[in-house]
């Protein structure tokens, strides 16, 4: 076995795993205001960004060849409904018009969800059940139709609903295709477990739920991988046209598990925020090399089955690979 891996070139002839700038996806989190970059201290290279420094951000994307961006919207007010997300001129519809106008060519994915516009930290409205408070399913779903063709309009190039509701897949679809939108694929997070390693997004996003958790919703990561096929199953069924599994890396089974059952459906994940964030700290006290271990990440998530990655490293990943 070691005479294929003797000389680099024969190294490199037979690899089977490659990774690109073009099979990542660069999030960021846009905020109101002009010349506004707001460090996010939990995550270490990443900040807030008003439109006008957006623009920035899009443009040396576009420049690197990377996939695309995906946009969350932080507005200044909040409320019980998420009003702001489905709002024509709200930030992210803004955001959106704005990227487009700026670099036209750039593959722009808007996240569909209301974390980020709640006063509550919730994926939708809230009611009462059993004595609980818990987000009402049904109610949601039509505002996430809603907010889905606020960002079509706005030219949202893909719709990535996120909040792991029964049926929000169908409801956008619908929703899109009644707009005449027939046309936009929807990305769903199929396959979303109820993650601590979000931590640091929430601090970015300004998203904490301010009681409980989002157990109730997303998926119990002790639960049978099985589920997972499942819920992937629900999405395609009603429509989606690409599906993530998040995190990335500490659910490389299911993500490999996902492959393997539907060979045929572009795959995504999401290498979150806390996976980020521990390799940067790591990397800041010199225990590791950012560079190799961010590459090697990476490089995993493609070789168990991922088509493309959301990543905060996606513009590094192309300085890198070009050096």
């Amino acid at each position: 076995m070691r005479r294929l891996r003797h000389h680099p070139a024969v190294r490199k002839l037979v690899a089977s795993t490659s990774l690109s700038p073009a099979d990542c996806v660069l999030p960021l989190f846009v905020c109101e205001g002009e010349g506004v970059t707001s460090p996010i201290a939990s995550m270490p290279g990443q900040a807030q960004l008003s439109i006008d420094r957006l623009i920035t951000e899009a443009e040396q994307a576009q420049e690197l060849g990377l996939g695309g961006l995906i946009l969350f919207g932080i507005p200044s007010t909040k409320d019980a409904l998420g009003s702001d997300s489905t709002c024509e001129d709200g930030i992210i519809q803004r955001a959106v018009r704005a990227v487009k106008n700026a670099v036209p060519e750039l593959l722009v994915m808007t996240d569909v969800c209301f974390c980020e516009y709640t006063d509550h930290g919730h994926c939708g409205p809230l009611t009462e059940i059993d004595g609980r408070t818990e987000v009402n399913n049904d109610a949601t779903l039509e505002l996430l139709g809603r907010q889905a063709v606020t960002h079509a309009k706005s030219g949202a190039d893909v719709i990535a609903p996120s909040g792991m509701m029964d049926g929000m897949v169908g409801a956008i679809r619908a929703a899109l295709d009644g707009a005449n939108f027939s046309h936009l694929p929807i990305l769903s997070y199929a396959a979303k477990y109820a993650s601590a390693f979000y931590g640091p997004f929430r601090d970015a996003a300004e998203s904490a739920p301010q009681f409980g958790d989002r157990r109730g919703y997303q998926m119990d990561f002790a639960a049978n991988p099985d589920q997972a096929l499942r819920e992937v199953a629900f999405d395609l069924d009603e429509g989606a046209d690409m599906i993530m599994v998040k995190p990335a890396m500490a659910y490389l089974d299911i993500l490999a598990k996902v492959r393997a059952a539907f060979p045929g459906v572009p795959l995504a994940a999401y290498h979150v925020s806390g996976e980020y964030s521990m390799i940067k700290a790591a990397a800041a006290s010199d225990w590791i090399d950012e560079r190799s271990i961010a590459l090697e990440s990476l490089t995993a998530i493609r070789r168990a089955g991922a088509d493309f990655i959301l990543t905060y490293w996606a513009k590094d990943v192309a300085r890198w690979l070009s050096a």
